[in-house]
């Protein structure tokens, strides 16, 4: 199989203009960073599809704030959003405004990573939900998961405590919040990221964080292929694309651990579902 590095991105872009766009929002935080800011809108160009991506972004920002910042109309988000490969940010935006900002396809949540995996931090979820649904400006509009990934196992982030700093065991108490949690809540689509992360360090390793929780160029990609295979509905092993700071074996390695990760979801992807 051949693959493509980003000096293909071009003319890429230009085919890409004749595909239908799907428009996605991640409300998050570095997290939400280190899925879908560099890799995905490129491997959706190179499968045949175009993307607009909006990313409302504080560093570490848990549920219990986004709902704070709802209430209060806070502008206190960074937006990142990338149209047609170029990524533009635009500082001090509240939510109401980013989410109004385009006729989202798919809107995604998440918890921050130190409270990924416990359930007491979950409380203000369904008032997160309502809010999404209140302003989004098309109603209906599905409401996604992104499932992070667990620490490195020498990770130094004080929340790994949480875990008794056992990458097993906060791995294992995402897969519990995922399984209860989310479905109780109304949430049937997930985003597995922290399961293809998984899957990769499997195949190379525990080298998918570039400081213990933050993701690698490679966790990086791999999170982006689970994301792209979950809005496209398409296979991404095969994908032409990768960054030329990855080998064309480590992608198809990568691909295989996000398409496994999408594979074992019992509901199916987005693109499925429209």
């Amino acid at each position: 199989m051949r693959l493509i590095t980003i000096s293909t991105f071009l003319l890429l872009s230009v085919i890409s203009t004749l595909a239908a766009t799907t428009r996605v929002l991640a409300i998050g935080n570095s997290f939400s960073q280190d899925a879908v800011e560099q890799n995905l809108y490129e491997l959706a160009i190179a499968g045949g599809d175009t993307l607009i991506i909006g990313n409302a972004y504080i560093p570490g920002c848990q549920i219990d704030l986004h709902v704070e910042n709802f209430e209060t109309d806070r502008p206190a988000y960074s937006y990142r959003k990338v149209v047609g490969g170029v990524k533009t940010t635009t500082p001090e935006m509240p939510l109401s405004k980013i989410i109004n900002d385009e006729q989202w396809d798919i809107i995604t949540i998440q918890q921050a990573s130190h409270f990924s995996g416990l359930k007491a931090k979950y409380a203000r979820l369904p008032e997160l939900i309502s809010f999404v649904r209140e302003k989004m400006p098309v109603k209906g509009t599905p409401i996604a998961w992104h499932a992070t990934w667990s620490y490195a196992r020498d990770a130094r982030h004080d929340g790994f405590k949480n875990y008794g700093n056992s990458q097993k065991a906060m791995s294992d108490s995402i897969a519990t919040i995922v399984a209860t949690v989310i479905p109780q809540n109304g949430i049937d689509l997930v985003i597995p990221a922290g399961v293809a992360i998984n899957n990769a360090r499997r195949i190379f390793g525990d080298v998918m964080n570039s400081d213990g929780y933050h993701l690698s160029e490679l966790g990086r990609y791999t999170a982006a292929c689970t994301w792209y295979e979950f809005l496209t509905g398409k296979s991404v092993k095969g994908n032409p694309y990768h960054p030329s700071t990855i080998s064309p074996l480590q992608a198809r390695s990568a691909q295989k651990a996000a398409h496994d990760a999408v594979s074992g979801l019992k509901k199916p992807c987005f693109k499925a579902l429209k």
